[in-house]
């Protein structure tokens, strides 16, 4: 499935990325063909203005006067030696009217785009010497701002499509987990039927009574792993608990299976009433998950502290250990689904137990630091 989505995504990035190197191709030739053909009907329209300018009164101005009035897009004006504005074509008339600074700024910007045109009077006639200048037209303009429009629009698209294979696979990673759990379930009930008829058996010997208590501890322990897999993919009850001896029943269950080397310690600041609503089977294999966690990076011999803070609006409990520290290339990678660096175990605690605190407590997990060699912080912040 990951060979598939990035195969995906990467063809989808190519793709981007020839379409837009085309476009812009495209269109800067396009553009510079608008900007020669512009220049050609500005030069032909200044000589038609300076043979209007010399015509006599009984010349045919026909062709002149077409050529002149066929240039309704570019913009143009004209300015003296004394650089004096003499005219002006395809501009705003009203505003030109209204505002004494409008042509005048107009100059200077169609000076900053191209060079100007000279009109050369017959010197034995009139030596006077006109420049016009130019401006882009709107189609130019337009064209130019093509690219930038279509780079939006396939961004837009690519975002849109990632989304959505991120929902599909979401969704399918979901349905991955909802059935699994449940099969779990469903496989663990029918031989914990069959061990709790045994049990019932045994019971009725007394010299079976070592047995039978030890017994009764897994069986307990096997009902409570089922119970917490036959919640995934439901909407767990959740119900007021005080924390620290929720918290406490878990941590003396995993000191029993620590080394001797490994120090347990809750720190609770006095304040030793703190309550949320959890779902505590859900609740319990979370805080056991992080802290079989922090015993393992702990490698035997180390400190494990669960500090809980009571704060107006959240609950924080820092789950820190002073083991070996997760590698900076790893930290976003710790909640994924099969990620692990143990060789045992299918790398689903820290993922399953980030779905239950921020999907059923509409909390958050989340590394708060790490260090390689000093240890590592999870917290979990849940609202009251």
């Amino acid at each position: 499935m990951f060979k598939y989505r990035f195969t995906w995504r990467t063809f989808l990035a190519f793709a981007a990325i020839l379409i837009i190197a085309a476009t812009i191709f495209y269109v800067n030739t396009l553009a510079r063909n608008m900007e020669t053909e512009a220049k050609k009907k500005v030069q032909e329209w200044v000589e038609a203005y300076k043979e209007l300018q010399q015509a006599p009164p009984d010349a045919n101005l026909t062709l002149i006067t077409q050529i002149i009035t066929n240039n309704n897009s570019i913009p143009v004006i004209g300015v003296n030696e004394k650089d004096s504005i003499i005219g002006y074509s395809n501009l705003d008339s009203v505003r030109a009217l209204n505002d004494p600074t409008y042509l005048r700024q107009e100059l200077n910007l169609f000076r900053s785009e191209h060079a100007p045109i000279l009109e050369q009077y017959n010197p034995k006639i009139n030596s006077a010497r006109h420049l016009f200048y130019y401006g882009d037209s709107t189609l130019l303009k337009e064209i130019r701002y093509y690219p930038f429009v279509q780079l939006f629009i396939v961004s837009l698209f690519i975002i849109v499509t990632l989304i959505a294979l991120s929902s599909t696979n979401k969704s399918t990673q979901n349905q991955l987990w909802v059935g699994l759990a449940k099969e779990t379930a469903h496989q663990l009930g029918t031989p914990l039927s069959s061990m709790e008829a045994w049990f019932e058996m045994l019971k009725e010997r007394k010299e079976n009574e070592a047995i039978v208590s030890e017994l009764h501890k897994d069986l307990g322990r096997l009902n409570l792993i089922t119970d917490r897999f036959s919640k995934i993919g439901s909407i767990p009850s959740l119900e007021e608990r005080e924390l620290v001896s929720q918290i406490s029943g878990i941590v003396n269950y995993i000191r029993k299976m620590a080394p001797q080397k490994v120090q347990f310690s809750i720190l609770t600041h006095g304040d030793n009433d703190i309550s949320a609503m959890i779902s505590p089977p859900l609740f319990d294999w979370v805080i056991e998950n992080l802290l079989k966690n922090a015993l393992d990076a702990v490698e035997g011999s180390g400190n494990i502290t669960i500090e809980i803070k009571n704060l107006p609006a959240t609950i924080w409990i820092d789950i820190m250990d002073t083991g070996k520290g997760i590698p900076v290339s790893n930290i976003n990678k710790v909640f994924k689904p099969g990620f692990s660096t143990k060789k045992r175990g299918w790398g689903l605690g820290l993922s399953l137990s980030k779905r239950i605190i921020e999907s059923y407590h509409k909390g958050r997990l989340l590394v708060k630091t790490t260090e390689i060699g000093k240890g590592t912080t999870f917290r979990i912040m849940l609202r009251k």
